[in-house]
């Protein structure tokens, strides 16, 4: 009658021990595993499929960013649309010929055409028929107005030229210091991985010493607070590798649903070490006032300023053209004979309102701010020069001092994890050890990327960024 009962109460006895054992177990529980793939939207709405993945080395990007960047096409558009400009003003210098195929009905008032009228005569002539075939020209002999327009074109050619070089140059600019920050993001998640796989191995350390009783449990939860840490860093790094990726695809006018891998490593390249007189950095300056496109386009707009300013000066001068026609003309097309008219013309101004005064005025005008601004870029070149060697030499040194960091630190962790294992220290040494590591690892990957960053810095200052990372 009591066996139901007593089969109750030790099912109840034996629940409230399990409890008990696993209250007293100290050990927290290991990480959980991964979380799986996210199922479809609930919505309703299929995601798109993945594009096909798109693997580019930073010559790529670069090649690619000079081929189909919105920016660079503009730029290449704007050379040929300059191109027809300099045709235009050629095409005023040369003679100029039409034909023209006529059939013309008149009927004349014969007093309106000689304001006179005879009693006994009609009043009008007509209507009849008047058949031309033939054509007519002219030609500036002597226009210095015009010459002055073809040269300044042609000059207008070279500085828009300039412009599609500094386009260039600061799209591949923009390229490379995108790449690398995308470098920078897979180094961090790389570094990241690689200390989570270290906090993983600590945690399981941890918790087999505290199983064999060696270990305490705060080390254990002190272990595996470090490794969610870790974890979480992984989490921001990854995100920020999607982010640059994004942002480079971007740059490289890439279909969005197409996904980009960065093929390059983030590696050390060495530049030559600047000499510390100013002669090498006076040289440097000479060599990007001569290939900084931007300083080539002030250049040559002062030149056509100037051409502006003769040209205006010139419209004073006598101008010299002649045309004429030549045409076959009849009442019908059997009966044409040829009729012709030639024609010299010499203009020259006697009053203009004071219109030419004040385009000389204009003209000088633009040449005055030509020339402040051309004093204002070669003070930002000369500033950007030297800022940039003096980066360059700096994150140099930075990257040394980086990878010896990485190695000391390296070091701390094997020891004190060592001396964890053996039971000398706790593992406050440990995870202060793994604080240090992961610390060494960003400056060394920050060390790495501010000294490429740097070569490109330079390389835009003195004008070499396409020759330099485009070939």
């Amino acid at each position: 009658m009591h066996q139901p009962e007593t089969v109750t109460r030790k099912l109840l006895i034996l629940t409230m021990l399990a409890g008990i054992c696993l209250a007293q177990d100290p050990r927290p529980p290991a990480p959980g595993p991964q979380l799986p793939s996210p199922g479809p939207d609930p919505s309703g709405v299929p995601r798109p499929a993945p594009g096909p993945r798109l693997q580019l080395t930073l010559h790529d990007a670069v090649a690619l960013a000079l081929k189909q960047n919105p920016q660079v096409i503009l730029a290449n558009l704007g050379v040929s649309q300059s191109e027809q400009d300099r045709l235009i003003a050629r095409s005023a210098l040369l003679p100029q010929v039409n034909g023209n195929v006529s059939e013309t009905v008149h009927r004349i008032n014969l007093q309106t055409a000689i304001g006179l009228s005879f009693p006994g005569f009609p009043e009008h002539i007509g209507p009849f028929y008047v058949f031309q075939m033939g054509a007519a020209f002219n030609a500036p002999v002597f226009d210095l107005t015009l010459w002055r327009r073809y040269r300044s074109s042609r000059i207008g050619v070279d500085a828009t030229r300039a412009q599609e070089m500094s386009v260039r140059e600061e799209s591949v600019l923009l390229v490379v210091s995108q790449y690398l920050g995308s470098q920078r993001a897979a180094a961090d998640v790389q570094a990241a991985l690689s200390r989570v796989s270290l906090a993983q191995a600590l945690y399981d350390q941890a918790a087999d010493l505290q199983k064999n009783g060696v270990g305490t449990g705060i080390d254990t939860l002190r272990a595996n607070v470090e490794l969610q840490n870790e974890k979480q860093r992984l989490i921001v790094a990854r995100t920020q590798l999607e982010t640059s990726l994004y942002a480079l695809a971007r740059l490289l006018n890439v279909d969005p649903r197409r996904t980009i891998e960065i093929a390059d490593q983030a590696a050390f390249s060495e530049t030559p070490e600047a000499a510390p007189d100013q002669t090498a950095v006076d040289q440097t300056m000479a060599r990007a006032y001569t290939a900084r496109p931007e300083l080539r386009q002030v250049l040559a707009q002062e030149q056509r300023a100037s051409l502006d300013l003769q040209a205006a000066a010139d419209q004073r001068l006598p101008k010299l053209s002649v045309n004429g026609l030549w045409v076959e003309q009849g009442l019908t097309p059997s009966t044409v004979i040829p009729v012709y008219q030639y024609q010299a013309n010499l203009d020259f101004p006697i009053f203009t309102g004071g219109r030419i005064q004040a385009e000389r005025a204009q003209a000088d005008l633009a040449i005055r701010q030509l020339k402040q601004q051309e004093q204002e870029l070669r003070n930002r070149i000369a500033l950007e020069v030297k800022t940039a060697l003096a980066q360059v030499e700096a994150a140099r040194g930075e990257v040394t001092v980086a990878n010896l960091g990485v190695d000391l630190a390296k070091q701390e962790v094997e020891q004190a994890r060592d001396r964890f294992q053996a039971g000398v220290a706790n593992n406050i040494e440990v995870v202060s050890a793994q604080d240090a590591l992961s610390r060494a690892n960003d400056n060394q990957i920050a060390a790495l990327y501010r000294y490429n960053q740097a070569r490109a810095d330079l390389a835009h200052a003195t004008g070499q960024m396409e020759s330099l990372y485009a070939r």
